[in-house]
């Protein structure tokens, strides 16, 4: 891989693809994406770095439980969400009637529920999901800049 972030929906997608493909040759455990945390802050400065230390740094304004990730490994996507992003996360997998809910934890010591939804599509529609997670799921706006953290 040559590039690790995008801010566009296409080039986004497109970055997703690449790292779907650098994770599945380089035979790697799993690939994580996760949101810039500047785009999670309202009327944040594009000009102004945020340090994501915890929510009274912040004011308040992330999300309940910290800067959105996606990870996708062997035919599996995984997410954290609360419940109430739970219910947008149940309504954008209608739309993609090839992924499924595979398993769902709550675990006692952290806030929200973990998501395992099978994936068993091809890279671009793949793509198209994560993005839609982003989007749909976490509410972020459609420049927001996403970037692979691990592959």
């Amino acid at each position: 891989m040559t590039r690790f972030d995008a801010a566009e929906p296409a080039a986004r997608r497109k970055l997703y693809v690449d790292a779907i493909t650098a994770h599945r040759e380089r035979g790697s455990g799993f690939l994580t994406l996760e949101a810039d945390g500047n785009d999670l802050r309202e009327n944040a400065d594009p000009e102004e770095p945020v340090e994501l230390e915890s929510e009274e740094e912040t004011n308040g304004d992330l999300p309940e439980l910290g800067v959105p990730w996606v990870q996708f490994g062997d035919g599996m996507i995984n997410v954290d969400c609360t419940d109430e992003e739970l219910d947008v996360l149940k309504t954008v997998l209608g739309e993609f009637p090839a992924f499924k809910i595979d398993e769902l934890n709550r675990p006692e010591e952290a806030d929200g529920v973990n998501v395992r939804i099978s994936a068993k599509a091809d890279p671009n529609r793949i793509a198209q999901f994560i993005d839609d997670i982003f989007r749909e799921v976490y509410d972020l706006p459609s420049a927001f800049r996403a970037w692979v953290v691990e592959v």
